[in-house]
């Protein structure tokens, strides 16, 4: 039983960041689709999924599709209520899903003045007075999520749900744009970001390059704050200390450098993910602790 999931462009469709977190966070199966956001072809490549027009899109194993974040995080948990996607007590389960509904619905100036985007962190941005109110409004819903849950930090409910999985493209604005929040917000928002899964949707989104930038701002910017700094570069030949890729154990064909050592993949996507971001890949990682400790 797998499910098909259409997204968009890695580092600025925050809905499809939700869609593939409920799947990927909860360990569900799945298959992901690209959809060409930037390139011209969304019409065209959404059409198999009419009467869905957005991303991301949801395909269940039995053909039903099914649009919008909202309706496919309730049909995900309707069908699997051993994940554990809403919270478990009923009075956070039902703050929860306020979260989740508020957060589909609200926060238009959040959104348009601070469109998401995952490459950097903007200097010196100042945000609208109405900007400053949907800030003002998540951080009372995040306080109020906590005094429900008795969570101090962490998952707002105490165990990772929708309502962290909603959130997480909320605090890559908030990162990404210097926005003002409280300290303790701040560091949340940081534990969204630097959840493995996360690193790893940023670093194969950073596989791709845009000219121009879609969403450009006349500012100097700064490295994302997790994973942002990767001093691991591309290099055109070998020989690298490993002969199979550490994600497909296929022969190497394509070569990284990282602090003065050789690393192969089997192609430049493999390669490229981990330059962006070598410490967001478990299996890279692993491979570099077995050969360094032998």
């Amino acid at each position: 039983m797998t499910y098909d999931l259409y997204i968009g462009d890695l580092l600025f469709s925050s809905w499809s960041m939700r869609g593939w977190l409920m799947l990927e966070k909860f360990k569900l199966p799945y298959r992901s689709h690209m959809i060409g956001l930037y390139s011209g072809s969304m019409k065209q490549d959404m059409e198999p999924l009419t009467p869905a027009r957005l991303v991301p899109a949801l395909r269940l194993p039995e053909g039903t599709v099914v649009g919008e974040s909202l309706a496919m995080a309730e049909t995900l948990a309707e069908r699997h209520p051993e994940a554990g996607l809403w919270p478990a007590d009923p009075a956070a389960r039902a703050t929860a899903r306020w979260l989740c509904a508020e957060m589909v619905a609200g926060f238009s100036a959040l959104r348009g003045q601070c469109p998401m985007q995952l490459q950097h962190v903007w200097q010196g941005f100042v945000p609208s007075s109405q900007t400053l109110a949907d800030l003002q409004r998540i951080e009372t819903l995040w306080a109020h999520a906590r005094r429900i849950s008795g969570a101090q930090d962490g998952p707002l409910f105490g165990t990772y749900s929708l309502a962290d999985v909603f959130y997480t493209p909320v605090a890559a604005r908030i990162m990404g744009y210097g926005l003002p929040v409280s300290e303790v917000n701040r560091v949340y928002c940081l534990d969204l970001l630097s959840d493995p899964a996360v690193r790893q949707w940023r670093a194969m989104g950073m596989t791709v390059q845009y000219n121009p930038f879609p969403y450009p701002r006349e500012l100097s910017s700064m490295p994302w704050p997790v994973g942002g700094d990767s001093n691991a570069k591309p290099v055109s030949g070998g020989p690298s200390l490993n002969e199979a890729c550490p994600y497909s154990g296929k022969p190497v064909a394509d070569f990284m450098e990282l602090d003065g050592q050789c690393w192969g993949f089997c192609n430049p996507f493999c390669r490229d993910k981990t330059v962006a971001d070598p410490g967001a890949w478990p299996k890279f990682t692993a491979l570099r602790m077995s050969v360094n400790d032998s």
